[in-house]
């Protein structure tokens, strides 16, 4: 329920709740869902719902027996704000985040609405990031309900990218990722919205990082963007192998 992760962005993951359904086009491909069912096809008992919405309690406490300094990621196989998940279980996540501040924790979600109505209950820790998913203009509307929210910091995952973002607003944010689709039917992006989100980041001085092409091999296609590497992070952090 816990693991190192080779998620560029992250040092490690953290999964408490597992499983999702499918809210937006930036879904349709889930890689979440098909390693779920993997598992679940092999096995293991975590995922003996597949990708049915499932919490973990007895994964809450993992967090507190990591004694180095580590950047989580929260639920790369769920979303932390998923409707079935009751709030008391939020509530008890953020608590071990609130208990563990050597560790900086990132929560992303594409339930921007939900985020925003129970931020009204919560006091988000110094250590906990808060972001939402953004695949298309047509989903801009999360980052309206990000700006509501009071944390230390906010941040954009515009992946997949599937299509331009020219009207993106970066007003109250402090980090943008954005990265293509990788597996099977990964759909394609287009170089000049990568651009466009990256001169619109430098304009505004909001740190870029650029996770990836994708494709079906996304190891092949790699991640540089006119000859550079951008893993620019907020706050002046570095991720520290685990």
């Amino acid at each position: 329920m816990a693991s190192t992760s080779s998620i560029e962005w992250t040092n490690s993951t953290w999964n408490p709740i597992t499983g999702c359904t499918k809210v937006s086009p930036g879904c349709q491909n889930c890689y979440a869902e098909r390693l779920a069912k993997r598992l679940q096809a092999m096995g293991n008992p975590i995922y003996r719902n597949g990708f049915q919405v499932t919490m973990h309690p007895r994964s809450l406490q993992i967090p507190l027996g990591w004694r180095r300094p580590r950047m989580i990621f929260v639920n790369s196989m769920s979303d932390l704000f998923h409707e079935d998940v009751p709030a008391a279980f939020i509530q008890a996540i953020i608590q071990i985040m609130r208990e563990t501040p050597r560790h900086t924790y990132q929560v992303l979600t594409k339930r921007s609405q939900r985020l925003r109505e129970m931020s009204r209950e919560i006091s988000w820790p110094d250590n906990v990031w808060v972001g939402v998913s953004v695949e298309d203009s047509d989903h801009l509307h999360r980052i309206e309900c990000l700006r509501q929210i009071d944390c230390a910091v906010s941040f954009l995952s515009l992946e997949p990218l599937l299509a331009p973002l020219s009207d993106l607003d970066l007003a109250g944010i402090d980090w943008a990722i954005v990265g293509g689709e990788s597996g099977p039917k990964a759909r394609p992006m287009c170089e000049e919205w990568v651009l466009e989100i990256r001169d619109i980041c430098e304009q505004h001085d909001v740190p870029f990082f650029f996770k990836q092409w994708g494709g079906v091999n996304k190891k092949k296609t790699g991640r540089v963007l006119e000859g550079r590497t951008y893993s620019q992070m907020p706050q002046s952090q570095v991720l520290v192998p685990q």
